[in-house]
């Protein structure tokens, strides 16, 4: 069966369509070679041009959309808005863009031959979306051939000499080690790697709806959290097959859902952008749970007031998700002297679930060390124990290091209580 009646199999399992989006495309054919290119004709109607270095080329394709286009829930311009509200923030964050503008966002993605590492995989197209001042442009690089790729690798290289933050989607773990490798071939014919800033917002996701997501795959995301449905697409894994096709008949239109899939990528990376950074610096809608594990966010990066601050807007829900904000917060105020507030976070949560013996544990090590109040220590020593024995451990290890330590906390405050009586 061929790819083209596979693709028209899968129709029926596409999503539902993203709405009609005018598109301004801006071919301009630059041939500084006497040498004819492979499909030249085609190419033009598709809005691509060819780029020459010495005797090869490469395909640059650009499209131009208008900064108001919705795209899902919002506005290719709404990430201007995104990027001012950052200034606003005071806190480190991987998402912060500080001293940065919209149009210094490189928004990028590639399409690969397979998806392992090393030299054996080749990328043959550089996907990237960037605001300008009144439009967002979609710019894509495209290998026509697996030695085509000094010419390449030396258009986009120029182009983004001045790079100074990507935007990707699993970037840092793929998309630019890819390039990192590919560069490391030819890195004699072709300009050095820039030094730049990376958002890679897989990473933001995972942290804050691998819990609410059946996936976090962009798609999904999409489809989920900015309301973009596509119709037609290419899927992902269908690329390298179409791409070695192409290569095999020579027939460019069986790149065109390719070409499609990837210019969707880094558009909905701006929007996707966009709508995380309204949620971590609370200038947009957020469920509880976002504004949970926004908290667990900041906490982890050791931005303990806006940690604080996000579990305290939990508990005034009085969702689920209560108990683990003020665990949370019983220990970030035993981190900053808070420690009266940490009590009294402990006791509401020894009240609200007799099955945690955390907080228990907590308050013996509290009034033994800080209080010398022995015989409290005990009474939540003993408390903790016997919680501890209503649970199932995972390890035989585990539990009998645990058992251990509570026998010795015990014995320790049983003696300690009989020496100050």
């Amino acid at each position: 069966m061929s790819i083209k009646n596979k693709l028209n199999r899968l129709k029926k399992h596409m999503v539902n369509p993203v709405p009609e989006i005018a598109v301004e495309s801006n071919p301009h054919f630059e041939n500084s070679s006497s040498e004819k290119i492979q499909h030249e004709d085609y190419w033009k109607k598709f809005g691509a041009s060819a780029y020459f270095f010495e005797d090869d080329y490469c395909i640059v394709r650009k499209v131009r959309y208008p900064l108001d286009t919705q795209w899902g829930r919002y506005q290719f311009s709404d990430v201007l808005k995104a990027v001012s509200q950052w200034q606003d923030v005071d806190a480190d964050h991987p998402l912060h863009v500080k001293d940065l503008d919209a149009s210094d966002l490189l928004f990028f993605d590639t399409e690969t031959t397979g998806l392992s590492g090393g030299a054996g995989n080749t990328i043959f197209m550089l996907g990237m979306s960037q605001i300008k001042e009144d439009h967002v442009l979609v710019h894509q690089f495209f290998l026509p051939g697996p030695g085509s790729e000094v010419a390449l690798y030396h258009y986009f290289l120029n182009h983004v000499k001045e790079l100074r933050n990507l935007v990707t989607y699993n970037g840092k773990s793929f998309d630019w080690p890819q390039v990192k490798t590919r560069h490391t071939l030819i890195r004699d014919f072709v300009p050095s790697l820039p030094e730049f800033g990376h958002f890679d917002l897989l990473h933001g996701a995972r942290r804050l709806w691998k819990d609410t997501l059946p996936a976090v795959k962009l798609s999904v995301v999409e489809k989920e959290m900015l309301g973009v449905n596509r119709i037609h697409d290419t899927p992902g894994y269908l690329a390298p097959m179409l791409y070695f096709q192409y290569c095999n008949e020579g027939d460019p239109s069986l790149l065109e859902g390719v070409f499609q899939h990837n210019e969707w990528d880094v558009l909905s990376l701006i929007t996707l952008y966009t709508h995380m950074s309204g949620i971590v610096t609370g200038n947009g809608f957020r469920t509880e749970r976002e504004t949970y594990e926004t908290a667990r966010w900041f906490e982890a990066l050791n931005q303990r007031e806006h940690a604080i601050s996000l579990y305290q807007e939990v508990l005034q829900t009085g969702t689920s998700l209560t108990s683990p904000s003020k665990k949370s917060l019983a220990a970030l105020y035993k981190k900053s002297d808070g420690l009266e507030v940490s009590v009294r976070y402990w006791l509401e949560l020894i009240d609200e679930n007799d099955l945690d013996e955390e907080p228990a544990i907590e308050l013996s090590k509290y009034y033994e060390h800080i209080q010398k109040d022995y015989e409290k220590a005990l009474h939540f020593a003993v408390m903790a124990n016997s919680r501890w024995k209503g649970k199932k451990r995972l390890t035989k290890r585990k539990e009998e290091q645990e058992k251990q330590a509570f026998a010795k906390r015990i014995e320790r405050l049983e003696q300690r209580v009989i020496q100050y009586s």
